[in-house]
């Protein structure tokens, strides 16, 4: 289960602040990001940006064939390059994308670049992809000043489980022997990765807690 609706837009948007908090107290936009070596803060700005305005578009169209075009997405206009214009451009784009999704709902059908998979097409897994994004891009932008905050748990669990279900999981026959890969956060969360001819799927495995719960109940 992934989180709320609600509680998904809560985060992208404190996430969304923190990193624009992060931007405006470096001391140069022109500085690289160790962990993205090829963009500057800058560069991760504009990325970022220009990611909420497609989404914003994209969940703004409802449900298609392909992502809109870039006329219905903002094309790609210029974006300021002096700090606090290029942090109010941010905002708007956070903006875009929150009212879209909130006007939306969870459940209505988007086009997405994944396809059939664990994770549906619907603006509710619109609003957890980004939320993701964010939360990796504002760690990029604080170890950059060597400033590191703590992700939110929630977020930080959710991105796991979203990875494996989005990114990891497919519908194509897995082309060797049957496999499964386990993965254990330090937060207690288990999930299992399964290779079939049936394709990628993923699966939440019981916290140790509710293991030995089930066997005490199973020895009475």
């Amino acid at each position: 289960m992934t989180l709320e609706f609600s509680v998904l837009l809560r985060l992208f948007d404190e996430r969304s602040v923190a990193f624009r908090a992060a931007v405006a107290s470096a001391p140069s936009l022109d500085v690289r990001v160790p962990t993205c070596p090829e963009w500057t803060l800058f560069d991760l700005v504009q990325h970022l940006g220009g990611v909420h305005r497609f989404w914003a578009a994209t969940v703004a169209t409802g449900l298609a064939d392909a992502p809109p075009g870039r006329d219905r997405a903002g094309g790609r206009p210029a974006v300021p390059r002096e700090r606090e214009a290029l942090l109010a451009w941010s905002a708007e784009s956070t903006k875009q994308l929150l009212s879209a999704l909130r006007e939306a709902g969870p459940d209505r059908g988007r086009w997405t670049w994944w396809g059939p998979s664990e994770s549906p097409q619907t603006s509710g897994a619109v609003a957890r992809h980004p939320l993701q994004e964010i939360a990796v891009h504002t760690y990029d932008a604080q170890i950059t000043l060597g400033a590191l905050q703590p992700l939110p748990e929630e977020a930080a669990l959710d991105g796991v489980e979203e990875f494996l279900s989005t990114c990891c999981a497919w519908t194509t026959a897995w082309p060797h022997k049957p496999a499964a890969v386990d993965f254990h956060a330090t937060e207690g969360r288990s999930w299992r990765l399964s290779l079939s001819a049936d394709g990628a799927r993923t699966t939440r495995l019981p916290t140790p807690g509710a293991r030995r719960s089930r066997r005490r109940r199973g020895d009475e």
